[in-house]
């Protein structure tokens, strides 16, 4: 247990509670493990909730996510330990902020609770055309999920809620990108996050369609601003016009940040923890009920690959994220050529767009 004395206390901390491994899809790219139904006990999560608080300085920041399995099969439980975290957060002085993906098709009293919480940055999963969607997130009995899917995001943003969509990219569904979203687009989404497989195999000739889909998509980005927000282009947009990014607690890979499983046990990050087998060498030491903070776990090293030294947008580069680059190289210094091409394209085409826009206006 660490004292606070010893350890920095952080401003910042990003705790996300895997609260169940249990899912109602059969998404053939999932990477979370097997789908048994391994719920959170409460007091397992308040217990991490109480440890994470104690590790953010009064006035700070709590980003509380949920993740699972598919996270809205436990609503019940994500509302009393929401209950739990405002409580215990506004004692302590700390702001508190929440978020979820969801894939959607979880339509409970208690779910549409979840999705409508005030605080909740709310996230939907859905690929884009229906027909990309449903080729991979199915069912248990293999049916297509695109429909109820879509009736969800309908629903919210009939009831005025700013749905940010999830939309995996995979090498067998890149050049469909663009087209994805302006089919959601036209349904009322106005906030994209493009996520790429990480754990899929990319090709050469993949990458050159991963680059051209960027910017295909760029162009969709930028004749829809200001009302339209994609993450791949919109961090890069701030950076080039030198306006102030706050660093986010996420990616803190341990420090700063904690994946809490239903047993107890700690990660580094949610994208790590699979089955949470006892051999899982992704796994941090000790459990939940082992200390009163998280700040016991010391920093890792910031990207600083030596092949990255004469690049000339290393100061702009965003392919810090620890767990994506463990993901793709085993290394949490060092991103792959994927994740490099990914990076460079989305900074020249966020570049190109707003240079060309700026050129037309009068």
């Amino acid at each position: 247990m660490a004292t606070g004395l010893e350890q920095a206390v952080h401003t910042r901390f990003a705790l996300t509670l895997v609260v169940n491994h249990a899912c109602n899809l059969r998404c053939t790219y999932c990477f979370t493990g097997d789908k048994v139904r391994r719920p959170m006990r409460p007091v397992t999560g308040r217990k991490a909730i109480d440890r994470a608080l104690q590790s953010v300085l009064p006035g700070g920041t709590l980003h509380l996510g949920f993740f699972g399995g598919e996270p809205l099969i436990e609503a019940e439980l994500i509302l009393a330990l929401v209950a739990h975290a405002r409580a215990a957060a506004a004692h302590r002085g700390v702001d508190l902020v929440l978020g979820m993906t969801t894939n959607g098709t979880i339509d409970t009293d208690a779910a549409r609770m979840v999705m409508s919480l005030a605080e909740m940055q709310l996230a939907i999963s859905h690929d884009g055309l229906p027909e990309v969607h449903d080729r991979h997130r199915l069912t248990i009995e293999g049916q297509p999920s695109s429909r109820k899917v879509q009736e969800t995001i309908s629903r919210l943003v009939q009831d005025g809620r700013r749905v940010r969509v999830v939309t995996v990219v995979r090498p067998d569904s890149v050049g469909e990108v663009p087209a994805g979203l302006e089919y959601l687009y036209d349904r009322g989404v106005r906030q994209f996050d493009p996520s790429l497989d990480l754990w899929a195999v990319w090709t050469r000739a993949d990458g050159e369609r991963l680059a051209d889909a960027i910017r295909r998509a760029a162009d969709f980005w930028v004749a829809r601003l200001p009302d339209c927000g994609v993450s791949w282009f919109d961090e890069k947009a701030a950076r080039l016009a030198q306006v102030p990014v706050h660093e986010s607690a996420r990616c803190g890979f341990g420090c700063g940040e904690i994946a809490v499983t239903p047993a107890g046990s700690l990660f580094p990050c949610e994208r790590l923890v699979g089955a949470d087998e006892p051999l899982n060498p992704h796994r941090l030491p000790g459990g939940v009920f082992d200390g009163d903070d998280f700040l016991g776990i010391g920093p890792v090293a910031s990207t600083s690959a030596s092949e990255c030294t004469p690049c000339s947008l290393r100061s702009l580069c965003a392919t810090n994220c620890r767990c994506s680059n463990f993901i793709r190289t085993g290394d949490v210094t060092r991103p792959d050529a994927l994740l490099c091409l990914w990076d460079q394209s989305c900074h020249r085409e966020t570049a190109r767009v707003l240079w060309s826009a700026m050129a037309l206006s009068p």
